[in-house]
């Protein structure tokens, strides 16, 4: 039993029953369980049964788990008793488990926060446990409303009321059920112990349940705000679950957007939501100071300094001086003369003992034999070793020492071995792979030291990686070394004339040390031989070493203290060293016990590790004895939780003859090495001393000792006093090295012997570290003699005792504050140790995002955790550390067990891991991110100014020199003979003319995928089969003037010709795309939508189309009894026209225009007679077309330009158009090139998609085509149809890779049009080049356009639309275009951000709606300006842009307007008081890892949410979390509210290439993407 004097013991079952009844109420109220909807009724069912015989809650197989093993709950017991009856003096508050308690407490305070669980896809679960994961099965999406009815009567009444909480249900009873350590009695009212509950019956659980849910704040019965909005219910119905269009026209009652397609509010995706908001509401500690920000300086937040935070108030702290150095009269002048000594006079002296895995001693080297063999390897290394008949090494070379830790024999003897030939040797670990954890800094090291000989062992140098010639290969980043084996056999007998010279120890460089700092680079660090015995001396005097005192090394004796105190200080003494491999102590944790019992030996060296890992193992030995040992030197005693292991230690070990006395801790650091040692008290050192300090305080860097046992305190323990012989100060952290305060954390400094001499080769840091200079508060040094700094932060307590409270490489400075991040491993592992990661596998780093450290937390997950478990475990690791060192963690993530890089012994190598993380290379198995509740240093959100009114803003232009921002077309009249375009004024008309005229003449040439051609259409032929169509609409179809047809064909000439047998009937033709037969459920909707808006009377289309419309499968998707009459027209009748309908006025309606816009809305325009051939007069005009002409068209038929290009224009003009379908490129990319290329066509038209296809395709073929005799050369314009911002990395590269074929770099251009005006800019054939110019794109955010250099910060390159040329542009003179204030509609000046109005004679005439809106037609179609020329009727285009005046000239010798589209306003996202382009955000995410293909945005109740494509592995898919939230935090300053990880192919694209974002948005929150991962960051 412990004396009365010690820390109380602390027993793992004991704090983790603490920790259960603390957490269990939260426990059960956090979010646990969220699968994909496949998986959903058997998991509910599963979970209920296991729930039913237990009326309080908790499983009884979880109640064994709690049982602790013997031992400790004696140990638990006694513990009690001594509290009760204690006569202790010893402070409570001294316990060093009051850590754990701590963390205990600050959970429960947190029981009422929920966090949404991430969902992931079965198939990234490795890791789970089999039976927390039932097959997916059958169930749909769709039956998410009917399995809540059916939850209802399983668990009877109480939940016919709420059914809308049934997720929340789920969640609350796995809360319970799969908690990991359930409390002996529930927590829920009314418990009993759950001995009581073994008769429960199904009503008993009934009422639990309702128990529960009572307690459950039901949050989501007040549904996230902008969903049920105006539902209107007969959508609900109407429309098909996945239907691919949101069957809206623009802007119709937007609040019925709201839900998507029909998506349930209680779905699970939007409840998660809904908690995720109900999370973020809790306000953040930091309040934003007020302040003015610019516009456009978007001034990120400056944390300012709390004005109550505490500050040092101590009296400046002198240097501390050490005790002096004994005078000792035998002592040797150098270390070498001790082993000279030792080994003539001494031979038979044990001096090192190496053990193998099994813990059986396999050798040991005598002083002789370490002296006779060190001077063979001196004279083989100096004699023996030549190239090119010169010796290799000469004294001073530096020599590599790659030796396993099994083999410290070896390692003494190189080591001895090349101080005796006066060379320096650089220990360095044993590289195993080509790719090891920082081996390419090592290399980097050794190629600075101009190392060019490794010694090794003989078994080493046969498991190191060979190459082909049987050569250790070359190690990345390493140099070119010669491997030399240093076994007996290869060692030379010095001749009789030999001898070394044993020079006094000098200031010379006796060996290198290698250190690995916090960003992860290498350095070595000279100790000279002067230095290594002065070390000596002061160890042996520190520690009272005695010769032939027996030590247990259980450190590596490569470096630090294991080095220091196992081959050097040991020598000096005659000390016998048994060293211990890391490998034994991996298979036995006792080994270094039993070894100290079995040698009695007087002294061990461990670290906490070593501690910790023997108290798991101690159950199976009894008969340990540890009296033999007078000290106990704890290498890492400057660790903050070193004391827990300690103290556990001692309260375990003093049964078995340990002597509290005999702990000594002690601190160190590569550069100072040893700094300060508890003396043993027989040496007359003073009692050990504990402080427990305020964790707040110490963030300021202040000491406060905390006198009420708040929660957040850290306890350390002394490392004893300072060295003997050294002097010690305490200086500032950063900047000038002012001494400190006496109540002031700072950096220990050390002048003496002893320390380090320099970084090797690095003169800048060495000055900085080696040499500096503490200065008192007047700017006074402290002494002549510089300093060294020893990266360890602390103070000088009481009785000049060292208090070491962290190491500047851990330090993270998060707003000013400073943590530690030991103490931050420390919380976590307060969280319920070891249940869930493994202890000694946490890496706590920090990583800068948005001008600030952000703490990340990277943990090993054991392979038992399920999936809720460890989110739990995170969830509280958060309110852990939140509550205890009150700051966020920025990112926690779980790695699958052994897969973190490993430092050499053991540990993590942190700055690897860091580096893994940012390259997205560490694969966590679980991620939570918390930007929400870290980042405070956001810009402050954007007020918007009170109205200006748009008149003064033209006068604030005109102030400001600026013009308006209007352009318009060249006047055409003299280009043009009136008389024919009256002759022209309608389509039908000019085809019969063209008829007669020119019957015989090409007009269309359809390619099929094989590139030959598949169909062609003379004037005639088309005329004839249109003739055909209008019979048989007029006869079979029984159709009316002006009836409405639908036209449903694939890409071809039977389109066309049916168009033109419309309008020969009088019909109104609309286009519609055919469904895909192998995707029905999602575009026969589409289509049976457009038919029903359209109000068709009759559809036209192919035999096997009819056979699909009508299918069986067609039935499943759509109501197909209510299409309406459905024509054939593969056999028509071959009957003559009685008479061709001619409109009565040019005002008529022409065609219907349907398109599904980006947003998702299917909207239909009105296209006029006069509109229609404004058009084709305007394309012919500019493109310069005429009957002699050839164009190849890649583009899709059905509705904008690509309609008027396909089915109008060349019946306009005459020309002849090459069609080639988009789709055929799915089997033949190089289709469309191939065509252009042997049509030699001057002008071609394409999408962005078709463009991205060729660029995807074809990249790696071009050789290969030119060998096809592919040549571009014939190419002058090839335009790009679009409705978007031009996308110019796209245009480049498709420039630059055909480029080889002739492509002239000026060829490539966009185009632009909208729902209001199809063709509002084109490239013209003669004309100035398309001008790009560079934005900020923060000036954008605030409707500002801001020109900028290229490649300055935040910059966005925009190309123009096409030609937008004053007098030369669009189309006729009467096209004008100008930009207008979104919100007052007042007109803009040059280079503002504004929606662009069009005003021409090619306009639409309206929307063609069901719902006929006429505010919306008025306000789309007939806008005025509020100011200026309010006369002008224009159309809004719903497109933001700008007009810039450039310095080029057109044809006519205008200055040349150009027209700069920046995105649709509706797509556009209100964030913060900004406005955000999608396609921004997207680029730099898309930029962020190699394996994102593809990525969408869009918003759900003010949350960011960002959809990412997965191209690779799906375990890459959580490393790309971190890095979308910080390249979304760095570029645009915005929080990622969820991040969606799916497979390639999964955002929708329409047929133009657009991302379809509103339907990816109902797609995700009716839960139908199955989603590879969702993160939802907190």
């Amino acid at each position: 039993r412990p004396s009365p004097g010690m820390p109380e013991p602390i027993c793992p079952g004991l704090s983790e029953a603490r920790v259960s009844d603390a957490a269990e109420a939260h426990r059960v109220r956090l979010v646990v369980c969220d699968i994909t909807q496949k998986g959903y009724e058997k998991k509910r069912a599963k979970l209920l049964a296991r729930y039913i015989p237990l009326i309080q809650g908790v499983d009884p197989s979880l109640q064994a788990e709690n049982r602790v093993p013997g031992t400790s709950q004696a140990t638990a017991v006694v513990s009690k008793q001594q509290k009760s009856h204690s006569t202790n003096s010893r402070d409570e508050r001294f316990r060093s488990d009051v850590h754990t308690e701590a963390v205990q407490a600050a959970l429960a305070k947190y029981k009422e926060r929920k966090m949404p669980m991430p969902s992931k896809r079965r198939s990234v679960l490795v890791h789970s446990s089999v039976e927390t994961y039932t097959p997916p099965d059958t169930s749909s999406a769709s039956e998410d409303e009917g399995s809540l009815r059916r939850q209802g009567r399983i668990t009877s009444t109480p939940f016919q009321s709420h059914s809308n909480v049934e997720p929340w249900l789920n969640r609350v009873i796995q809360g319970s059920s799969t908690s990991s350590s359930a409390s002996s009695t529930s927590s829920h009212p009314g418990g009993k112990p759950a001995a009581a509950s073994s008769t429960a019956t199904a009503t008993a659980a009934a009422t639990v349940l309702a128990d529960l849910m009572a307690h459950i704040q039901l949050d989501n019965h007040s549904a996230p705000p902008d969903v049920t909005t105006g539902l209107v219910e007969h959508l609900h119905h109407e429309r098909p679950q996945v239907a691919s269009v949101r069957g809206v026209p623009r802007g119709y009652n937007s609040s019925i957007l709201e839900t998507g397609d029909g998506v349930p509010v209680n779905s699970r995706v939007s409840s998660k939501i809904q908690q995720l908001l109900n999370t973020l509401k809790r306000p953040k500690r930091p309040p934003l100071k007020e302040f003015f920000v610019d516009d456009f300086e978007e001034l990120l937040e400056v944390q300012q300094p709390d004005p109550n935070q505490p500050k040092p108030e101590g009296n400046q702290m002198n240097v501390l001086k050490g005790e002096p150095v004994g005078v000792v009269t035998n002592w040797p002048p150098s270390l070498l003369a001790a082993l000279q000594r030792w080994g003539t006079t001494q031979p038979k002296a044990p001096c090192l003992t190496a053990l193998d895995t099994t813990g059986k001693a396999v050798y040991t080297l005598t002083y002789g034999k370490l002296w006779s063999r060190s001077l063979k390897l001196a004279y083989t290394l100096l004699n023996k070793l030549t190239s090119r008949n010169e010796p290799l090494l000469k004294p001073g070379d530096r020599v590599a020492l790659v030796f396993p830790n099994s083999d410290p024999v070896m390692f003494m003897v190189a080591f001895y071995g090349c101080l005796l030939a006066e060379l320096i040797p650089v220990p360095i670990e044993v590289p195993l792979t080509r790719k090891d954890a920082g081996s390419q800094q090592i290399g980097f090291l050794l190629g600075s030291c101009g190392v060019t000989l490794a010694l090794t062992t003989d078994a080493c140098q046969k498991g190191l990686p060979k190459a082909q010639t049987g050569e250790v290969v070359t190690f990345k980043g390493w140099p070119r070394l010669i491997w030399f084996v240093i076994d007996g056999k290869h060692l030379a007998k010095p001749t009789k004339d030999w001898h070394p010279q044993l020079r006094d120890a000098s200031a010379e460089i006796a060996y290198i040390e290698y250190k690995t700092s916090k960003e992860g680079s290498t350095v070595g660090i000279t100790i000279s031989h002067a230095s290594m015995l002065a070390h000596c001396h002061a160890l042996t005097q520190a520690c009272g070493y005695s010769e032939a005192e027996t030590l247990t090394n259980v450190l590596d004796f490569k470096r630090d203290a294991g080095l220091w105190h196992g081959v050097l200080t040991s020598v000096m003494n005659r000390m016998h060293v048994i060293s211990i491999p890391y490998a034994l102590m991996k298979v036995n944790p006792l080994s270094w016990i039993q070894k100290v019992c079995s040698y009695k030996a007087r002294v061990a060296v461990v670290k906490s590790r070593d501690m910790h890992w023997s108290l798991l193992a101690q159950r199976d030995q009894r008969d340990v004895s540890l009296s033999s040992l007078r000290m106990l030197i704890v290498a890492d005693g400057a660790n903050p939780w070193s004391i827990s292991s300690c103290d556990a230690f001692l309260n375990v070990f003093q049964s078995r003859g340990l002597r509290p006395e005999v702990i000594c801790p002690c601190a160190s650091s590569s550069e100072a090495l040893t700094v300060a040692i508890r003396r043993p008290p027989e040496l007359g050192g003073p009692p050990p001393g504990k402080a427990v300090l305020s964790m707040n305080c110490l963030s300021y860097g202040v000491i406060r000792v905390d006198t009420e046992e708040k929660l957040s305190v850290l306890t350390v323990q002394d490392v004893g006093q300072i060295m003997p012989g050294a002097k010690v100060c305490v200086v500032k952290v950063d900047g000038t090295p002012y001494l400190c305060k006496a109540d002031e954390v700072g950096e220990i400094c050390v002048n003496s012997g002893t320390t380090g001499m320099a970084y090797f080769g690095l003169l800048g840091i060495t000055k900085n570290v080696f040499e500096a200079v503490p200065v008192t508060a007047t700017g006074v040094p402290v002494s002549d003699q510089p300093f060294t700094r020893t990266g360890l932060l602390g103070f000088v307590g009481p009785d000049y005792l060292v208090f070491v409270v962290g190491k500047l490489d851990g330090l993270i400075t998060v707003s000013g504050r400073r943590h530690n991040a030991d103490d931050v491993v420390a919380t976590a592992l307060a969280v319920e140790p070891m249940k869930f990661v493994y202890r000694g596998r946490i890496a706590v780093f920090s990583v800068t995002v948005l001008h600030d450290d952000r703490i990340v937390l990277v943990a090993e997950q054991r392979p038992d955790a399920s999936e809720e478990d460890s989110f739990q475990w995170m969830s509280r690791v958060l309110q852990a550390i939140d509550s205890i060192h009150q700051v966020g963690v920025y990112c926690l993530a779980l790695v699958p067990a052994n897969t973190l890089p490993k430092a050499p012994l053991g540990g993590i190598h942190i700055s690897e891991t860091k580096q893994r993380f940012l390259e997205g290379a560490l694969h966590p198995c679980n991620v939570l991110m918390c930007p929400h509740t870290c980042v405070t240093n956001l810009p402050k959100p954007r007020q918007k100014q009170p109205d200006v009114g748009p008149a003064s803003m033209i006068v604030g232009n005109l102030v400001a020199g600026k013009r308006i921002a209007q352009a318009s077309g060249r006047d055409v009249t003299q280009l043009e003979d009136n008389d024919q375009a009256r002759k022209f004024l309608y389509l039908a008309d000019v085809l019969q003319w063209r008829a007669q005229t020119t019957p015989d003449h090409p007009l269309f040439l359809l390619l099929n995928s094989k590139g030959t051609v598949a169909s062609t259409a003379s004037c005639m032929q088309l005329h004839k089969r249109a003739e055909r169509v209008a019979v048989a609409l007029i006869e079979k179809g029984r159709l009316n003037v002006g009836d409405h047809v639908a036209l449903v064909y694939p890409p071809g000439v039977d389109l066309i010709a049916t168009f033109y047998g419309c309008l020969y009937a009088g019909c109104i033709p609309i286009t519609v795309r055919p469904p895909h037969p192998q995707n029905l459920a999602t575009t026969l909707p589409t289509v049976k939508m457009i038919v029903e808006v359209s109000k068709s009377a009759c559809i036209l289309t192919t035999q096997v189309i009819t056979k699909l419309l009508k299918s069986k499968e067609a039935a499943a998707a759509v109501d197909i009894k209510t299409w309406p009459t459905i024509l054939d027209t593969d056999d028509m009748p071959k009957k003559k026209l009685a008479n061709i309908f001619r409109p009565t006025s040019p005002d008529m309606l022409a065609y219907l225009d349907f398109s599904v816009s980006t947003t998702g809305i299917l909207a239909g325009v009105k296209m006029s007679h006069a509109a229609t051939s404004a058009l084709c007069r305007s394309i012919k005009l500019q493109c310069e077309l005429y009957p002699s002409r050839q164009i190849a068209i890649c583009l899709d038929p059905y509705c904008g330009l690509g309609f008027a290009l396909w089915c109008l224009c060349s019946v306009y003009s005459g020309h002849q158009s090459i069609l080639v379908p988009p789709l055929e490129l799915e089997s033949n990319v190089s289709l469309w090139l191939s065509a252009v290329s042997q049509y030699k066509v001057r002008v071609t038209f394409c999408s962005y998609s078709v463009m991205e296809m060729c660029t995807k395709g074809l990249g790696t073929q071009t050789d290969m085509l030119r060998m096809k005799g592919v040549n571009l050369s014939c190419v002058r314009t090839c335009m790009v149809v679009a409705e978007e911002r031009p996308r110019i990395a796209l245009t480049q590269s498709f420039s630059k890779l055909f480029k080889d074929l002739g492509l002239s770099a000026r060829a490539v251009s966009t185009t632009f049009g909208c729902r209001v005006n199809v063709a509002i800019c084109l490239q013209g054939t003669a004309g100035p080049d398309p001008t790009t110019v560079y934005v900020d794109m923060r000036a954008l955010r605030h409707d500002r356009v801001r020109l900028v250099e290229r490649g300055s910060p935040h910059s966005l390159p925009l190309m123009e639309s096409g030609k937008v040329r004053v007098r030369a542009i669009f189309f006729p003179h009467w096209v004008k275009v100008i930009i207008a204030h979104t919100e007052t509609k007042g007109p803009l000046g040059d280079s503002h951000l504004g929606e662009i109005w069009v005003s021409s004679p090619h306009n639409a005439t309206g929307y063609y709606t069901v719902y006929g809106e006429e505010a919306l037609h008025a306000d789309h179609f007939t806008a005025r300006l509020s100011f200026g020329d309010t006369q002008t009727i224009w159309a809004r285009t719903g497109y933001l842009g700008f007009l810039r005046r450039t310095e080029l000239t057109d044809a006519s010798g205008e200055r040349h307007d150009a027209l700069y589209v920046v995105g649709s306003l509706d797509e556009t996202l209100e964030l913060r008081g900004m406005r955000y382009h999608p396609i921004d955000i997207e680029t730099s995410v898309i930029r962020a890892h190699k394996s994102i293909a593809e990525c969408a945005v869009f918003t759900w109740t003010n949350l960011l949410v960002v959809v990412v494509e997965l191209e690779g592995s799906e375990q890459e898919a959580l490393d790309l979390v971190a890095l979308v939230t910080n390249v979304v935090l760095e570029e645009h300053y915005l929080i990622v509210g969820v991040v969606v990880i799916v497979d390639p192919g999964v955002i929708p694209i329409n047929s133009r290439g657009e991302k379809q974002r509103m339907h990816l948005r109902d797609g995700f929150l009716a839960d139908q993407l199955d989603p590879i991962y969702v993160a939802y960051n907190m």
